[in-house]
This record gives structure tokens, C-alpha cells and sequence, in this order.
């Protein structure tokens, strides 16, 4: 590239540089006009060869039958013609003819114009050949529209070798007349600005051409690079990417919406959910609602939902979306995004559970001791002696809640990995009455009557016995809290190591009959190990048999909760901790017949 030219692309870069571009793509095009240069001249000469060598053989066949008419200088004019288009095909392969292509479109348009003149001033022949001119003229404007100035170029060389030739020879100057030739040189200006014209408006055209295909291209281009960028975006978002229609149908989902439903691909989305309030909302009710709410504001946000996912199960969800409409105001479809938000629900309920947990185990000791005060509190004086018996159980009292509440804190920073337990070897009739003892003054203001059946002599139990304490507790103050003044309670417990052994644990024919009913939650089943079965009984009102099913699920309460104040917790805690500790548990029961809640436990290694 030519040294001023470089010098001003950096004057070009210094003082314009909004034009950068305007001169790559220049570059660019000047690259692609060389070698549309190149590819057109090549024929050009070719057709060129053919025409001389027809001149050639015209000129042989008229030496052989006319020879009166031929002249010998035509011959040689032609084969100089022939001899410079050769050479022009030649230098077209080499490194020189694609380098310079410009040179070689000026020997191939010499060839047929300058050399001609040369060979008829060699002949002293003062014909101007004006068909030859015009013919070399047209055809090089017709294959290689490109590059107006080399055509100019090359015709001003013909007429200046002309006008050269003429002046030292004094061929045409004397041949014509001043007005003939005027005419031929107004011909030739015609027909050469007509030339020029032609090439000059075609190259103007193909540079805004290519000017605006490598627009096209580039804008393809960049188009290309963000789509990727955005599929990329749609394809590894962490939220689901949707659009459905008013109707209730997906038209576009991405990877992780699909994840969150269940299915394999996005494809499956939208062949499987063509109707969203039927087939994906376990409300219905909620599809309504969201299209209620996207109308009213064209946008809805934190619209949470639960959804059954692609294998029948049931996440939460959190929507995120807006309405596209028509040019007429009309909907076309929705758009958003959908966030699984089924372990943040977990966290909010193991939250609330942690709560509820803390208010439901902490009211029973704080209420006994509450009666213990109020009963002290009565007595007449300024001070009042406490008897050490009453301030032991207090102090009693203060540390199992202070267990309690440590507990609950164990529970809660492990709530999605469950409860925390410390096992160690437990004696069991020590607990229970330990238990009762806390809850005395519940049991003495209900007028129930406790007895502690479990055994002296009964091995001891692997189990946290916090915990534990936890199960008695709940066990006793809900059979206080849900049945009648004057219950007769009673707690036993008794190796077992088959499923017959727990017949024998009745002896009653009532309670036999209670144990044939079919409406026990669980099912002792047979441990390969022996196993710890202790139960609460009481005579109180019974359960009926469809409460029985669900009576340890969550804020589940009891046919008698007008006499308590709980939120249907301790039996939902009570099966988690003996689950926790590998045992199961248990109700038996039915309306008017009392209740046995059942539950087992494993036994301490020394105890086996």
C-alpha cells in the first residue's frame, strides 16, 4: 500500500475519528474491486485473443483471394494485437498481474487501440479506426464496469498516441479536413464520456451496494452475537423463562422452567401443559387470579402458587410477568419468569414450626409453676416460707425449660436436616415421673389421677432424654387438656422382641378390644432387635377413627379442642422425635372408649 495512502487514513483515524470505519470499509471495497478487476479481465482478454485471431484468419483468407486488396501491414498489426492480449494472459497468472491488475486492463485496452494506430502510422495509412476505438471502448465498459479512471486512462493514451502521431507525421491532419475531424473527435468525446458515464454510475452503485451489504452483514452479524448472547442468557438461566398464551398454553420455555416442572426438555413443556389452570395449578382458582391481576396493572409480581410438577408432586412457585399486546392494544401472549421457591416455604414453616414449638413445649412447665406462685401467692403476710420441696421443683422446672429452649435452638439451626439428638442410656420410670412431677400441678388441676406402670427392673432406653422428656410431656398434657375433669391416666412400658408381645401388653378386655380396632396410625412391625414399647392410656372420650388418620400431621388438634388453647403441634413433635430416634408411633382408639398412644423405643447397648 502506497505510503500516502497510509498517511491519509492516520490523518483520516486523527482528525475524523467517527470515519474509521467509512475507511475499512473502503479498504474492503477497493480489495473486492481489484479482484472483480481481475476476474472480469481475464475473459475480456480471452475474448480479445479470439477476435484478433479471426482478424487473422480474415486477413490470410483475403491474401489467398484477394490478394489485390490485401495489405501485409494489417496482417502484422494483427499479430502485434495478438501478441500483446497473450501477453496480457500470461502476466495475468503471475504475481505481478494480481498485484497491479490495473496495468494489465491498460496493456489489454492499448493492445487493441494503441498498437492498431501504431501499425497503421508504420503503414502511413491516415485512417482513424474509429470502429476499433469504439469496439475496445464498449467492451472493456461492459466486462469491467470498475474503476472509471483507468478507462479515462486509457482512452486519453489513444487519442494523445493519436494526436502524436499525427503532429510528427502529419497523416490525418492532412487526409481530413478540420470539420471532418472535429466531428470524429466529437464522436469519440461522446461516446467516451458516454463510456465513463456508464462505469462511473455503476461503480457508484455497486460501492453503495457493497456498502450496504456489509451493513446488512454486520448488523447479521451483530444480531447473530446477541442472540447467542441472549440464547445463552435463556438457556442457563437459573429462573424459568415462559410465554403463554391468554388461552392458557406455553408457547416458549427454557431449560430451567422445564427442571422446575418435572420434564425432560422445553419441548416437553409446551406439548404437555396446553391448559395451565387445569393441568398445572393445584388451585385452579389461581390462574384466574393471575390473569386478573396481569390485566389490571399489565404486570404481576410475587404471584406464588403451588403447582403439580411433571410426576404428580407439588412445588411452590413465584411468578414474575407481563403482557404483550398488538399495534390495537390486544393481547398476544404472556411473558415472565418463574422461580422455585419450594425450599424457602420449607424454611418459612420450619420457622413458624420453630415458634409454635417453643410457645407449645414451654407453656406446660410455665403454666404449672404459674399455679404453684398463685397458690403461694394467696397466703396471708409479707413473707412467705417456701418450703425447699416447692423450691426444688421450680428450680426443677427452670432448667427443663432452659433444656427446652436449647433444645428448640438445636431444632432450629438443623431444620432441614431434623432434629438433633445426644443419645445416651435413659431410665425410663425416672423420666416419667420426673415428667409428672413437672406437670403435677396440670394433673392436680384437671383432678386426674397418674399412675407410673413402668417397671423398675425395665432396661434402659437409647434416647435424648430432652427430648424424650418432650414426648411424656405433650403426651400427658394433652390427655389433660382434651378431655373432662377426673381422668384416670396411666403410663407403662415393657420389653417387646415380636409382634405377639404386644397383645400381652393389654390385659383388659376393653383395651383388647381397643387393639383390634383397625384405626392405629402404625403397625408394630417386627424388629430385628428388641425394642422398648411404652403407652399413655387414659379413660377419657376417645378419638374417632377419621381423626385418628391424620392426628399426627401437622396443626392437626383433637374432637375436644374447646379445652385448649394449642395449635395442634405436640403430636406433630412427638412423631418426628420418636422418629428421629428410629421408633415409631402410634394411637388406639375409638369415640367414648379412652385412648392409647403408643410409641417404641430402642434399647441402650449395655442394655441388650
Amino acid at each position: 500500500m502506497p505510503y500516502s495512502y497510509l498517511m491519509l487514513v492516520r490523518l483520516g483515524y486523527m482528525f475524523y475519528p467517527g470515519h474509521e470505519k467509512s475507511v475499512q470499509a473502503l479498504t474492503v471495497y477497493e480489495v473486492w474491486r481489484d479482484r472483480f478487476l481481475r476476474d472480469r479481465l481475464s475473459p475480456a482478454v480471452r475474448i480479445a485473443i479470439f477476435f484478433a485471431f479471426t482478424i487473422i484468419v480474415y486477413l490470410l483468407g483475403e491474401a489467398i483471394f484477394a490478394p489485390r486488396e490485401f495489405k501485409i501491414v494489417y496482417l502484422y498489426t494483427s499479430a502485434a494485437v495478438q501478441l500483446g492480449l497473450l501477453t496480457c494472459l500470461v502476466l495475468q497468472k503471475t504475481s505481478f498481474g494480481k498485484r497491479y491488475p490495473g496495468l494489465l486492463f491498460l496493456g489489454f485496452s492499448w493492445s487493441l487501440t494503441v498498437v492498431v494506430q501504431l501499425g497503421l502510422a508504420a503503414a502511413k495509412i491516415g485512417d482513424l479506426p474509429i470502429l476499433t476505438w469504439s469496439l475496445a471502448f464498449l467492451t472493456q465498459a461492459t466486462l469491467m464496469p470498475v474503476r472509471w479512471r483507468l478507462h479515462l486512462i486509457s482512452q486519453l493514451g489513444v487519442l494523445f498516441c493519436h494526436v502524436g502521431i499525427n503532429l510528427i507525421l502529419n497523416l490525418s491532419f492532412a487526409k481530413y479536413t478540420a470539420f471532418r475531424l472535429s466531428g470524429f473527435y466529437l464522436y469519440l468525446f461522446w461516446f467516451c464520456l458516454i463510456c465513463d458515464l456508464s462505469v462511473y454510475w455503476y461503480e457508484c452503485l455497486q460501492r453503495k451496494e457493497f456498502s450496504t451489504r456489509r451493513e446488512l452483514q454486520s448488523a447479521y452479524q451483530q444480531l447473530e452475537v446477541a442472540e447467542a448472547k441472549y440464547r445463552s442468557i435463556f438457556e442457563n438461566a437459573g429462573e424459568g423463562i415462559f410465554q403463554s398464551t391468554p388461552e392458557g398454553r406455553y408457547i416458549t420455555a427454557n431449560p430451567a422452567l422445564a427442571r422446575i416442572y418435572g420434564c425432560d426438555s422445553p419441548e416437553e413443556v409446551t406439548a404437555k401443559f396446553t391448559d395451565i389452570e387445569r393441568q398445572l395449578y393445584v388451585d385452579p382458582a389461581r390462574r384466574n387470579q393471575f390473569l386478573r391481576s396481569i390485566e389490571q396493572s399489565n404486570t404481576v409480581s410475587d404471584f406464588e402458587s403451588q403447582i403439580y410438577r411433571s410426576d404428580g408432586s407439588i412445588v411452590w412457585i413465584s411468578e414474575k410477568a407481563r403482557v404483550v399486546r398488538d399495534s390495537s392494544g390486544s393481547v398476544l401472549y404472556y411473558e415472565g419468569l418463574i422461580e422455585d421457591i419450594t425450599q424457602r416455604k420449607q424454611a418459612q414453616e420450619s420457622q413458624r414450626l420453630f415458634i409454635h414449638a417453643l410457645s407449645h413445649d414451654l407453656r406446660n412447665p410455665v403454666a404449672g409453676m404459674l399455679m404453684v406462685l398463685k397458690n403461694w401467692q394467696t397466703k396471708t403476710g409479707n413473707s412467705i416460707a417456701i418450703p425447699r420441696s416447692v423450691l426444688e421443683r421450680m428450680i426443677q422446672g427452670s432448667e427443663q425449660q432452659l433444656r427446652l429452649i436449647n433444645s428448640l435452638l438445636e431444632v432450629h439451626a438443623g431444620e432441614l436436616r431434623g432434629l438433633v439428638l445426644h443419645c445416651n442410656a435413659v431410665d425410663l420410670r425416672a423420666l416419667v415421673k420426673a415428667a409428672a412431677a413437672d406437670l403435677e400441678p396440670l394433673i392436680n388441676d384437671a383432678q386426674a389421677t397418674f399412675t407410673n406402670l413402668v417397671p423398675d427392673d425395665l432396661p434402659a432406653v437409647n434416647a435424648d432424654y430432652t427430648q424424650l422428656w418432650r414426648v411424656f410431656s405433650n403426651l400427658i398434657s394433652n390427655a389433660l387438656k382434651h378431655n373432662l375433669p377426673g381422668l384416670k391416666l396411666k403410663i407403662s412400658a415393657q420389653l417387646i422382641t415380636s409382634p405377639e408381645n404386644t397383645i400381652n401388653l393389654i390385659s383388659t378386655k376393653q383395651t383388647r378390644e381397643k387393639l383390634a380396632t383397625p384405626n392405629s396410625q402404625f403397625p408394630i412391625t417386627n424388629y430385628p432387635n428388641s425394642m422398648i414399647y411404652c403407652s399413655v392410656e387414659d379413660d377419657g372420650v376417645g378419638i374417632l377413627p377419621e381423626q385418628c388418620e391424620h392426628l399426627f400431621d401437622l396443626y392437626v388438634r383433637g374432637n375436644q379442642s374447646r379445652h385448649s388453647v394449642g395449635l395442634g403441634l405436640g403430636l406433630y413433635l412427638c412423631k418426628q422425635i420418636i422418629g428421629a430416634h428410629g421408633g415409631q408411633i402410634g394411637v388406639i382408639s375409638s369415640h367414648g372408649t379412652g385412648a392409647i398412644f403408643w410409641f417404641t423405643l430402642p434399647l441402650a447397648e449395655n442394655s441388650r
